[in-house]
């Protein structure tokens, strides 16, 4: 594999995966933002990351199904007088306090705020170029 697909697919991964900025992708790949920028664009990533987060959303309702036939399972055997299966009785004992965790890790992913991406200089720094470098007077002064 060749250098440029290895940060490639190391980048797509911190952005999609990790739900990192660009500019954190750039900065642990070691690559130009405007490089990431591109490959964003050129790979898709935002329709990938929009993928993954949907499959992964669902898992917890996946197994919230799982367990539920499996005490369909439990409480039929139980009405019925039959030996209810140590192991069946064990896993779903373990997976209830999963189901609320991976829930809210859920949300917590969907619910992410985004991080603002700066959008250009600030204020302060326009006031520091037009007295510093271009010598002009502000009004403050």
């Amino acid at each position: 594999m060749a250098k440029n697909e290895v940060l490639l697919s190391n980048a797509e991964r911190l952005y999609v995966v990790d739900q990192l900025t660009i500019e954190e992708v750039a900065q642990k790949v070691g690559v130009n933002e405007r490089t990431i920028r591109r490959w964003k664009t050129d790979h898709k990533w935002d329709l990938k990351k929009e993928q993954y987060l949907s499959t992964k959303t669902m898992f917890h309702e996946e197994l919230y199904n799982f367990a539920r036939k499996l005490m369909t399972s439990i409480e039929y055997d139980i009405d019925n007088n039959e030996k209810v299966d140590p192991g069946r009785m064990f896993a779903f004992t373990k997976m209830l306090p999963l189901i609320t965790k991976i829930k809210e890790y859920e949300d917590g992913v969907i619910n992410k705020p985004a991080k603002e991406e700066n959008k250009g200089i600030t204020p302060d720094f326009v006031k520091l170029i037009e007295t510093e470098i271009l010598g002009m007077k502000t009004s403050e002064e």
